[in-house]
């Protein structure tokens, strides 16, 4: 029997063994944290009961995803829950930009815009199964679908803020421009519109779902299904030199590419060890997680019932706060996400108090407290929160890194995600889950198609793996 080492235990790491693990693989997964997940981990930070997603909390990628899918988590446990309303981007006057699963539903909510939200949604929504595939997935290869895929590929090509332009409304400008803000980078640059329209398409045909009981049931699924083949996971393991790996036939890296290039030292090529080593990293976050009384006081009624609500603003001062967070400087105002998991999964809650989990864009490796500033922005959106805080728990971006490292200096998206690193990964490369050492492979959000709890960069390294060793 042919034997694999997996080293980390998020969604990738835990992905990549689950498959090779069915196909056959004697599998072991080695976590140097106490416990499985890696960004998708659950406690209860505040009050006993009282449920909060680590990082990845709300999985628009993941319910589609075709790792995922094939896996048949559901039948592990994983059940997926949905809220009324995916996500709502307020403004000062009390409007909003609303973002509802159906597209002609948010069409009609968007007003004269519309029209212009339905013809450059509507196709890929249809066609998302098909585009999936190649969406997924490293674009340097020869397409499945190759006009769908250049029919969606068009638009991603252009910066955010010249995308939002196209539309009329402040409102529909703004709902835009906070999705594709996930990107942590200057909304001026070329490629941004390609996060935003990914999560868009995606959550448009399989909704902004959230995991019942917490993230951490997803890595729980995939273990289930390890295990369930054989496989077996060590936790409180660090490695960090190659001779601390046991004896495997393939070795599969669910680390930051710097992580590996420090594990395998003069193994590695010396190009990929240098490209390894320059490796960027982007922006970070700095994560507040709030017991609230009663619920967020929010003014616009559409984000009391939304499961994720993104506070920034115009399009304007969201690209504004974009640029100064890459610059080095956090903005008065920073772009805060905040999550309301409980209104899709209430068992999160305990009683009347409820768990909302947010975080701010700050700078890369910021040293600061953000915890005004996100207690502020949610202020100015819904007066009163304040007074409804029962207990905060702080993360701050060097607490992040701590507990997870592959947030290198807070960024939880896996590295910049300027153009270069979204088409070929870490270094320019057909293959970039492959690390130059044969039989050896990165499978982390740092490939293709980066973060999020979708499994795929995983599954696309397992199957790397898989053809090797069927060679």
């Amino acid at each position: 029997m042919s034997s694999a080492v997996v080293v980390g235990s998020g969604p990738n790491g835990l992905t990549a063994a689950a498959l090779l693990a069915r196909a056959g693989v004697e599998v072991t997964v080695i976590e140097a944290a106490p416990e499985i997940g890696g960004g998708t981990r659950t406690s209860e930070a505040i009050v006993p009961g009282l449920r909060h997603d680590h990082c990845s909390a709300v999985h628009p990628m993941a319910v589609g995803s075709p790792a995922l899918q094939d896996l048949r988590l559901e039948e592990h446990g994983l059940q997926w829950r949905w809220p009324e309303i995916d996500c709502v981007h307020p403004l000062d006057d009390g409007t909003a930009g609303v973002l509802l699963r159906s597209v002609e539903e948010t069409a009609r909510g968007l007003g004269r815009d519309g029209r212009r939200w339905s013809a450059l949604l509507g196709l890929p929504v249809a066609r998302y199964d098909s585009l999936a595939e190649d969406v997924l997935g490293p674009l340097l290869r020869v397409p499945s679908h190759p006009l769908d895929l250049a029919r969606f590929g068009v638009p991603t090509l252009l910066p955010a803020t010249v995308l939002a332009r196209a539309f009329a409304t402040p409102q529909a400008r703004a709902l835009f421009a906070g999705v594709a803000a996930h990107a942590f980078h200057p909304l001026e640059r070329p490629l941004t519109s390609a996060i935003g329209l990914g999560i868009l398409t995606a959550g448009h045909r399989h909704g902004w779902a959230v995991a019942a009981g917490g993230s951490r049931a997803i890595s729980d699924a995939l273990a289930a299904v390890l295990t369930e083949h054989g496989g077996r996971i060590e936790t409180g393991v660090r490695v960090t030199a190659a001779r601390q790996l046991p004896a495997a036939d393939v070795v599969l890296f669910d680390l930051a590419p710097v992580a590996v290039a420090d594990i395998l030292g003069d193994r590695l090529p010396g190009r990929v060890a240098r490209a390894y080593r320059r490796y960027r990293h982007g922006p970070g976050a700095f994560k507040v997680d709030f017991a609230v009384q009663g619920g967020v006081p929010w003014r616009n009624p559409e984000a009391a019932r939304a499961g994720t609500v993104h506070l920034g603003g115009t399009l304007e001062e969201v690209a504004a706060g974009e640029r100064a967070i890459h610059a080095g400087r956090l903005p008065e105002r920073p772009f805060v996400l905040v999550g309301q998991q409980y209104l899709a999964d209430p068992g999160r809650s305990v009683g009347e108090v409820h768990p909302v989990w947010a975080y701010a864009h700050v700078p890369h490796a910021f040293a600061g407290d953000a915890t005004e500033a996100i207690v502020a922005q949610v202020e100015r959106f819904a007066p009163g929160f304040r007074d409804r805080i029962v207990g905060t728990a702080v993360r701050t971006t060097t607490e992040l890194a701590r507990s997870n490292p592959n947030f290198v200096g807070g960024d939880i998206v896996g590295g910049s995600t300027r153009a270069v690193r979204l088409l070929v990964g870490p270094r320019p490369t057909a293959t970039p889950y492959d690390v130059g050492v044969p039989g050896m492979y990165l499978c982390s959000a740092a490939t293709p198609p980066g973060a999020g709890a979708h499994g795929m960069c995983g599954a696309h390294a397992a199957e790397r793996a898989l053809r090797y060793l069927r060679r």
